[in-house]
């Protein structure tokens, strides 16, 4: 598990919780660097949601793994609905500001970790781009079997992820480049969480089109039902966000 020093986005999101107003630097490999306006969206309530979150959240069902669950704004909107919610991030401080917020189950686990004895459960929710924690083609096939190996028969996943594809941006047009040349696919970025001396561990996000993702998801037991397009706030260069509902086999 990470250790302190490397906690950033955990003191980020602490931070923010404890009345600062910090922004999030996020590092990639090639070296751009880019900023968000801060961490607000990990705490936004649900009333200021997107309509595509709350079109895509709408669907999630039974008992609930909120992945990567960062200041617990999508637990405990369940939370308080009545659902079972079982939140889970491998940030220390993440799972505190949680429990400060009232996440009665939280736990610090890395989503590799995720095995039957926390299951079973009927939806697993990925918001914030989560779905990309898939990481690589190869790393999504093992982690959607695991997923699939969790869940109820009809369980379902619902996915926040990015198209790479839809930008404009020659610095990203030029890192999938460079990802091709080097075996990876076009849109596995290598980044970084930055926060005052703190820095997080290297690690890879997977985004993909709507038919990479079909591609990668096949042979895992998960099919495509559904995606739902994501109005992009800001000026990030990608206007690509979509949400993926996935379900087991053939099911609807």
């Amino acid at each position: 598990m990470i250790k302190d020093h490397q906690d950033a986005f955990g003191h980020l999101i602490m931070d923010y919780h404890l009345g600062k107003r910090p922004r999030e630097v996020i590092e990639r490999d090639d070296g751009y660097i880019d900023t968000s306006y801060g961490p607000d969206g990990y705490f936004q309530e649900y009333d200021n949601w997107s309509e595509g979150s709350k079109e895509a959240l709408k669907l999630a069902k039974g008992r609930i793994l909120d992945v990567g669950c960062g200041a617990g704004r999508v637990a405990l909107h369940f939370q308080n609905a009545g659902y079972d919610i079982v939140g889970i991030d491998n940030s220390p401080l993440a799972v505190e500001v949680c429990k400060q917020r009232g996440v009665k189950d939280v736990r610090l686990m890395s989503v590799t970790q995720v095995s039957r004895r926390l299951g079973p459960f009927d939806t697993i929710v990925m918001c914030g781009n989560n779905l990309a924690l898939l990481g690589s083609r190869q790393r999504a096939k093992w982690l959607l079997r695991r997923f699939y190996s969790i869940t109820s028969k009809d369980g379902i996943i619902i996915g926040q992820i990015l198209d790479p594809h839809q930008t404009t941006s020659i610095h990203h047009l030029r890192y999938h480049d460079f990802n091709t040349k080097r075996g990876r696919m076009p849109g596995q970025v290598r980044i970084r969480v930055r926060h005052q001396n703190y820095k997080s561990p290297w690690f890879d996000y997977l985004f993909l089109s709507k038919d990479e993702l079909r591609g990668v998801i096949a042979g895992t037991g998960w099919t495509a039902r559904q995606f739902i397009d994501q109005e992009v706030a800001g000026d990030s260069g990608i206007s690509g966000v979509y949400w993926a509902i996935l379900c087991k086999g053939n099911g609807h």
